[in-house]
């Protein structure tokens, strides 16, 4: 079951496990304080900066949790992984809180209780997992669904075969318009001899999903009228793909639905948020990055800078409504990469330097970027920049592509964030289907996640080539 919060559907149950996990990191620093002074709890209730304590370790904790990917629903590791993820979210926690101390000494967090906190945060958090593993999936939680839709609409279900991908939903059965051959989707096939409202009230359904493309013909407008009038909900398939997956599927879409729907605003107020983001992200982050890009430019140097090799890279990228503007970044290849024209980068890509492979794969490559975002070229999150020889090829073979452009391209995104590196126009057609996404939802909140989940990608070195 999902809840809807600034224009974004988010799972109930995982919505109540940060929860309950951030009352059990408030509850390991009550806990570890009252171990390491000998208090009671009107004791510690009294002592000078109390709930400050509370709230900068259970949020601090919470948003490192977030950070590593522990409240995706999509989260594709084993026990071992999620116990690593925790372990690793809970040193980040450690030396954050740490920094908070020194800077904030009225906050008077102990090195000792901030260390016992930790250690009991990660044992309650691994409990909290383990029953939280058997909990999410409790078919009470979920939404019972009857897909009405054609075969060949319903092809594009069998995408979502995984377990993680249905939590949200239990499918209960698949109606066929009359006429329409029944094929096997993993749910039962059922008949509406007393029509759908009937068999939803029968069924206890909670929403309707309609996949029909010949509406002319298949769409039983008062039958659905029925069930709308009956407090079932009644939603378009491209719609429920988008809620489920995160993304927007291009064989489904129409302008009609871009047109009359929701979302893809463009207005004072998120311009304003999105521009101050931008420019007090990349300037903290420049900060904060700058011993970091002088050791990547002296090791640029050192290999073959003292050649003539160029220690910075510009490369024309298309941006804000096809606005070309010059890309730059640390130079990861060979100065003659591209003598035969431009090409997609591969993986184990021969032209990669040896410092480039490691800036390649920690994302240093990408701070030069940063200037970028100051002089708004870019914001800090929007869809990749492309090459303009690539996309004059992808504009005339994928529909909707020049739409990615509606919104500033970014350092980071939620395409890159969801799918993995792109070299190929299945890949970019793929990741455009996140893009979209994003063009339709981007606000304040959706930036500041996607920003905060980036960290798992950059520690984990995911989809760098």
């Amino acid at each position: 079951m999902r809840v809807r919060l600034f224009g974004h559907y988010l799972h109930v149950q995982l919505l109540v496990l940060a929860s309950v996990e951030f009352l059990l990191f408030c509850g390991s620093m009550l806990g570890a304080e009252a171990l390491r002074w000998g208090l009671d709890i009107h004791q510690l209730a009294e002592r000078g900066g109390a709930w400050a304590r509370l709230l900068v370790f259970g949020g601090v904790s919470s948003i490192s949790f977030l950070a590593l990917g522990l409240y995706t629903i999509r989260q594709r590791v084993g026990a071992f992984g999620i116990s690593l993820r925790i372990v690793v979210a809970m040193l980040a926690t450690l030396t954050v809180v740490a920094t908070v101390f020194y800077a904030l000494p009225q906050i008077d967090i102990g090195r000792s209780v901030l260390s016992i906190a930790c250690g009991a945060a990660v044992l309650l958090a691994l409990a909290s997992r383990a029953v939280a593993i058997r909990a999410i999936g409790l078919e009470g939680l979920k939404k019972r669904v009857l897909i009405y839709g054609e075969s060949a609409t319903l092809g594009r279900f069998r995408r979502m075969r995984r377990r993680s991908d249905r939590v949200g939903f239990n499918l209960v059965g698949v109606v066929h318009p009359p006429g329409d051959p029944a094929e096997d989707f993993g749910a039962t096939v059922y008949r509406t001899p007393n029509g759908l409202k009937a068999l939803c009230e029968e069924l206890n359904i909670d929403e309707l999903v309609v996949a029909v493309q010949n509406r002319r013909d298949a769409m039983p407008v008062k039958e659905l009228l029925q069930c709308r009038f009956a407090g079932i909900s009644v939603i378009e398939f491209i719609s429920f793909m988008e809620r489920e997956t995160g993304r927007i599927e291009l064989d489904l879409l129409n302008p009609s639905w871009i047109i009359f729907g929701e979302g893809f605003r463009r207005d004072g107020v998120r311009l304003f948020t999105a521009r101050a983001l931008d420019f007090i992200a990349s300037g903290l982050l420049l900060v904060l990055a700058s011993p970091f890009m002088l050791l990547t430019m002296l090791s640029i140097w050192l290999e073959d800078g003292r050649k003539g090799g160029a220690i910075f890279y510009r490369q024309n990228r298309v941006g804000f409504e096809g606005r070309i503007f010059p890309l730059l970044k640390f130079r990861s290849m060979r100065m003659d990469a591209e003598a035969a024209g431009a090409q997609w980068a591969q993986k184990n890509d021969p032209r990669v330097t040896r410092v480039g492979s490691f800036i390649r794969k920690t994302r240093l490559d990408e701070l030069p970027q940063l200037l970028n975002v100051l002089r708004g070229h870019m914001g800090f999150v929007g869809p990749r920049p492309e090459r303009p020889e690539f996309v004059t090829e992808l504009e005339e073979k994928i529909p909707y592509y020049s739409y990615r452009h509606s919104v500033k391209p970014g350092v980071t995104g939620w395409a890159q964030l969801s799918y993995p590196y792109g070299s190929s126009v299945e890949d970019a057609r793929q990741k455009l289907q996140y893009d979209l996404f994003y063009v339709k939802h981007h606000n304040l909140l959706f930036d500041l996640t996607i920003l905060i989940q980036t960290v798992e990608v950059v520690l984990l070195g995911k989809g760098a080539r």
